[in-house]
């Protein structure tokens, strides 16, 4: 038994199908006598709705995926040199991308038959970020084998804007030609709007969050009214099959009462005409 693909094989089922399968799984190992195989594929434990998700999304979306960890990439090296132009630039690409991969994760759940509700989607989201930020969690996701998400919320430090970032060691180089000093209100002014533009791209990635939830609620909504209206009908039907069946009953429970009443009538009508030939006989 290979007990890679049994693993890849059964965090790539819907968490109510995990947990017979692995049991059935250990019960093969332990049949065939491999207790190795056994003892590691018991100690498996079922994915939470979130962590399923996101396996999901990564088998299903591998380009998307590796999408996610090169950004994660760039942004740890943009925290760790204090780059404030490259955070800049990859702050607005984050909060879109993770919002990108929520919609497109609760899409896949949906079509996979297995509906994803807010809660759900806010963990993923989480999950995406602490990718982001944890080389570790990083390489652990990727594997489409997640568990749960992480006991603590991973992330980077706070925003860094030019005015906290520290200076950096000035290389050694010609002094530039001297150039008109510019307005330090403009300077701030600048980055007071480039955080605001960040703010609200971040704001636009959370109501499409929002906005796909509300479409996942919906559809699940929509589907367990056509269930109800079904099982309305079967309803009416069934109780429809109920009165005719009872009439049915009737008409033969009366037919029944006639023919019995035939039949005692005749069964007399044969007794007196049974006495009537004695009669004559005996008359004989």
């Amino acid at each position: 038994m290979d007990v890679d693909e049994v693993i890849d094989e059964l965090y790539g089922l819907k968490p109510a199908e995990f947990t017979a399968a692995r049991d059935a799984y250990v019960a093969q190992a332990r049949k065939a006598k491999d207790a190795a195989a056994a003892k590691r594929i018991a100690a498996l434990r079922r994915p939470t709705l979130a962590a399923w998700t996101s396996n999901l999304l990564v088998r299903t979306r591998p380009a998307e995926a590796q999408q996610l960890l090169g950004l994660g990439e760039a942004l740890r090296e943009a925290h760790r040199t204090l780059d404030p132009e490259q955070l800049r630039l990859l702050s607005p690409q984050q909060h879109r991308l993770v919002a990108t991969l929520v919609q497109d994760a609760a899409d896949l759940a949906r079509r996979a038959g297995q509906p994803v509700g807010g809660g759900a989607l806010d963990e993923l989201g989480q999950i995406l970020r602490s990718v982001l930020a944890d080389p570790d969690l990083a390489e652990e996701w990727v594997a489409g084998r997640l568990v749960k998400p992480p006991e603590a919320t991973v992330g980077f430090p706070s925003a860094i804007t030019p005015d906290r970032v520290p200076a950096r060691s000035p290389r050694k180089a010609p002094k530039p030609p001297p150039r008109p000093r510019e307005d330090p209100r403009l300077g701030t002014a600048r980055a007071e709007a480039e955080e605001a533009l960040a703010e609200a791209r971040g704001l636009e990635a959370e109501a499409d969050a929002a906005r796909t939830r509300r479409d996942a609620a919906e559809t699940h909504a929509a589907e367990a009214a056509e269930r109800l209206a079904g099982l309305d009908a079967e309803l009416r039907e069934a109780r429809d099959a109920e009165r005719h069946a009872r009439t049915e009953a009737e008409h033969a429970t009366a037919a029944l009462r006639e023919a019995e009443e035939a039949a005692r009538k005749a069964r007399r009508t044969a007794d007196r005409a049974e006495q009537a030939l004695s009669k004559l006989k005996n008359a004989d």
